[in-house]
């Protein structure tokens, strides 16, 4: 059951995906740091935490799922920052395509949160979301 953001597969995914994108850019050229370093680490830690701002406030459909429609623009930011550390250099082809089958997945599974949400008593939102990430 599903008590906690931490619970939901799309955000362990994401916060993971964040993690192992901030080891990669560690190696990126210093006068990259202001740039494209702090942008692929920003965009891919605002899918983590726009599913967690949503989580908070879950029983707003709205607000909810317009924190689900930043994350998936982050999600999509994310995967372009990684097209560019690629063509610099930054990072391998293996690595770019591990990266970006992890954010395409990331991405189907907030398309399918997006389209399955709807505001619930607080027992049927997590039987709800438990089949939503099942797909």
């Amino acid at each position: 059951m599903i008590q906690s953001y931490k619970d939901l597969k799309v955000y362990q995914l994401a916060f993971a995906a964040a993690i192992d994108i901030f080891r990669a850019s560690k190696s990126f050229p210093k006068e990259e740091l202001y740039s494209l370093t702090d942008q692929v680490r920003r965009s891919s830690r605002s899918v983590a935490a726009n599913l967690v701002e949503g989580w908070a406030k879950r029983c707003y459909e709205n607000i909810f799922r317009r924190h689900l429609v930043d994350a998936i623009g982050s999600t999509d930011e994310t995967k372009l920052w990684l097209d560019f550390a690629t063509e610099c250099g930054y990072l391998t082809l293996e690595q770019h395509r591990c990266l970006q089958n992890r954010y395409n997945e990331i991405g189907m599974m907030l398309h399918g949160l997006y389209d399955r949400w709807h505001t619930l008593p607080k027992a049927e939102q997590t039987e709800s979301l438990e089949e939503g990430e099942r797909e």
